[in-house]
């Protein structure tokens, strides 16, 4: 009998003890102080242009994490941007600071180059930058006067959509790696029962 409630002690010390251990991970929802102002955007800001969202590309890493690669053609630059199109990576909303494009809407765009969404240092934006639609960038507008338009014509619909083709071919590579590794066990057991 003591044996048995000296048993379940130990099991429910252990059981407590790996309970604590999988507390979830607190998560904060992404909050913006006042948004700074267009002259300090400008400042702060690697690039500001508008131009029309082409496309909106979901990308998943192999972490899990989601973020959305914007293909946009440039119609006015103000800095840090010649090309006529541009790829910017936001997040995928519902937390991550991720702004929300919409494809075939006009934006005026402020971004950073950061590593927020990835290992690589991308151009960047999100929902505290003054990134906003161009018919809501009046005051933006006024204050950044008029822009140049793009010196440098690009197609950048190959890169873009490149993007799957990347991943398939690591998954795939992966895949071939897991199913190499298996066959030589089978084969190496086999081998060893002879």
């Amino acid at each position: 009998m003591r044996k048995k409630i000296l048993v379940t002690m130990m099991l429910s010390v252990v059981f407590s003890l790996f309970s604590l251990s999988i507390v979830p991970k607190t998560s904060y929802a992404c909050s913006c102080a006042q948004p700074p102002s267009v002259e300090d955007e400008l400042e702060r800001s690697q690039a500001v242009f508008s131009g029309k969202v082409l496309e909106v590309k979901e990308q998943k890493n192999f972490k899990g994490y989601v973020k959305k690669r914007v293909l946009i053609e440039v119609s006015e630059t103000w800095k840090g941007v010649s090309e006529s199109q541009v790829i910017i990576t936001t997040g995928s909303g519902g937390g991550d600071c991720g702004y929300e494009f919409q494809v075939g809407q006009e934006y005026l765009v402020y971004v950073t180059e950061s590593t927020m969404y990835g290992n690589k240092a991308e151009l960047v934006t999100v929902i505290c930058d003054r990134t906003t639609g161009l018919s809501a960038a009046q005051e933006d507008l006024t204050v950044l006067g008029e822009g140049k338009e793009p010196t440098e014509q690009v197609d950048l619909v190959a890169e873009q959509a490149g993007i799957d083709v990347a991943e398939s071919n690591a998954m795939i590579a992966v895949i071939i790696a897991v199913g190499i590794v298996l066959l030589s066990c089978i084969v190496w057991k086999r081998f060893k029962k002879r």
